[in-house]
């Protein structure tokens, strides 16, 4: 697979390999994507999809990190093959796992176990996007997981369902989030600052001017450039300190 990156006002391309990862959970077929880090690895990163479930857009932030020395493994957690492109069917699969919390947890878990056979990586983060964001957080209300050193979440649902909470002992969390996200509003932003500082959970809330719900996803009408670069560097910066 061919991986360019825009440096200092040049082209960089280069050759990176990468690989699918057919596993088993509760005699059901998932299939994630792996990558390993270039060069020396810095350390694990458990990525999350969105709600149309592990596609290129997944598959080219896995290759992003581990062009810079991440091994990275992007999740499954709608089943091989199962790749939703109607909004309804995307709706549907999301509320599946939104209605079985605990199946959602088990699933990324699951996802984790399986990067930790490819990497020698001790520690980890996991991150996600918009839907993929709300998992990450599930994922951090849980407790579960050893060895997660801090969990990002980017355009992701940010509420917390009745009964959850946050522990004091919870690895530092990062948020990005559009300031016009329509989806998403900032009073769920304000609520879950609250409900983390009440928890004397480490936190970062970054809000970036006029960037729309979505704003990271290259292509679509909601990209956004300077937010999404702004997070992007975020991210690194939140990698490094972590990992």
């Amino acid at each position: 697979m061919k991986y360019c990156t825009l440096a200092a006002g040049l082209l960089l391309c280069s050759q990176v390999m990468a690989s699918q990862v057919d596993y088993q959970v509760n005699d059901v077929t998932y299939q994630g994507y792996y990558q390993s880090a270039k060069g020396d690895s810095k350390g694990l990163v458990l990525l999350i999809h969105d709600w149309d479930g592990l596609t290129d857009y997944e598959q080219k932030r896995t290759q992003m990190l581990a062009e810079l020395g991440y091994d990275t493994f992007a999740v499954d957690l709608y089943g091989k093959g199962n790749r939703p492109i109607e909004m309804a069917m995307k709706k549907q699969e999301t509320a599946k796992l939104y209605k079985d919390r605990e199946k959602m947890r088990e699933l990324i878990l699951a996802g984790l176990d399986q990067a930790k056979q490819h990497s020698n990586a001790k520690q980890s983060v996991v991150m996600g996007y918009c839907f993929g964001g709300a998992a990450v957080l599930e994922l951090a209300r849980s407790g579960k997981g050893d060895g997660i050193n801090g969990y990002a979440s980017f355009h992701g649902g940010l509420q917390t369902p009745r009964g959850q909470s946050y522990s004091a002992n919870t690895a530092p969390i990062l948020i990005a989030h559009g300031g016009a996200d329509s989806a998403i509003p900032m009073t769920d932003v304000a609520a879950l600052s609250v409900e983390l500082e009440l928890a004397k959970v480490p936190y970062e809330i970054q809000v970036y001017s006029g960037a729309p719900h979505a704003f990271t996803v290259f292509g679509s009408d909601r990209y956004q450039q300077a937010a999404d670069e702004k997070s992007w560097a975020a991210l690194l910066t939140f990698l490094d300190k972590q990992l």
